[in-house]
C-alpha cells in the first residue's frame, strides 16, 4: 500500500529531522505527553512549520516557545494548548509568527450537518441492530444490553 501511494515509512526522529511541516493528529496518552519536546526541537530542520490540532500537551509549549523564538520553528498553528483557555500572560499571544484559535477550528456549518448527520446514522443502526457506521468500540457496543429495540 504504501509503495503505490509513493509514501514511505519513518521513525519520529526521521520524520522530525526530515519534514518541512509537521503538523500533529495523536491522542493524548503517556506515550505522546509532550511528544514534542526539546530534544525533538533540535531534530528539526530550521524554519519548519508546526501545526497543533490534536491535543495541546502533546507538545511542551515553553519548548515550542524557545523554538519560536530562536528560529527553528518559523511558524506554529494550534488550536489546542497545555492550559485551556491559554493564559493571558502566555507568550505565545504576543508572537507575529503564531496562529492561535480558540479550540474551535473544526468549526464550521458543514461539518455540524456533518455530525449531525453521523449522530443519526449511528443511533439509527444501533437501534435496528446494526453495527453503528463511526463507532470506535464495536465490542462494548455488542456486549452491552439493548434497551431500546424498534
Amino acid at each position: 500500500m504504501f509503495k503505490e501511494l509513493s509514501v514511505e515509512r519513518a521513525d519520529l526522529e526521521e520524520l522530525l529531522s526530515r519534514s518541512d511541516v509537521i503538523s500533529i493528529h495523536v491522542i493524548l496518552t503517556e506515550e505522546t505527553y509532550h511528544l514534542l519536546d526539546e530534544k525533538a526541537f533540535k531534530l528539526m530542520k530550521d524554519g519548519v512549520l508546526i501545526v497543533n490540532t490534536s491535543r495541546g500537551a502533546v507538545i511542551d509549549e515553553r519548548a515550542l516557545i524557545n523554538a519560536l523564538r530562536s528560529g527553528k520553528v518559523l511558524g506554529a498553528a494550534s488550536d489546542v494548548f497545555e492550559k485551556e483557555p491559554l493564559p493571558a500572560d502566555s507568550p505565545l499571544l504576543e508572537m507575529q509568527n503564531v496562529i492561535l484559535t480558540p479550540h474551535i477550528a473544526w468549526y464550521s456549518e458543514e461539518a455540524m450537518a456533518e455530525q449531525k448527520r453521523e449522530t443519526v446514522l449511528n443511533v439509527k443502526a444501533y437501534l435496528l441492530g446494526r453495527n453503528p457506521p463511526y463507532a470506535i468500540n464495536l465490542n462494548q457496543i455488542k456486549e452491552s444490553p439493548k434497551i431500546v429495540r424498534v
